[in-house]
């Protein structure tokens, strides 16, 4: 009987500990957001926090960008095309698992490659 027991017991604090290491990872995911949005394709889009974190990314022949896993904090986003920044946006949040749009004009308003 004594050994019935003691091995249930350990089963369940094994049971226990793979169950908190199982969830260790979603923990440490929840650090970061994202900055998407659109301009013109074929643009950089590169995001700077104060802290010297940055994330870059180029705009899609669709005119849209996303630059994922950003680091929580206050960042500057810069749009650059053929070596020239176009525009910049400053104190631009960033908080747990949310997204901030910021888009970037496009000229006559058309931000899709040309095709051609």
């Amino acid at each position: 009987m004594g050994y019935s027991k003691t091995f249930r017991h350990v089963a369940a604090l094994a049971a226990i500990g793979i169950g908190a290491i199982a969830f260790a990872p979603a923990q440490g995911q929840g650090t970061t957001g994202s900055i998407f949005g659109h301009g013109p394709a074929g643009g950089t889009v590169t995001a700077r926090s104060e802290t010297g974190a940055s994330r870059h990314g180029t705009i899609n022949d669709s005119g849209r960008y996303r630059l994922s896993n950003v680091p929580m904090g206050t960042y500057t986003v810069t749009l650059e095309k053929d070596e020239k920044t176009l525009d910049t946006r400053k104190n631009i949040g960033i908080t747990v698992g949310r997204g901030a749009q910021v888009d970037f004009a496009c000229e006559n308003d058309e931000c899709e490659a040309k095709g051609g």
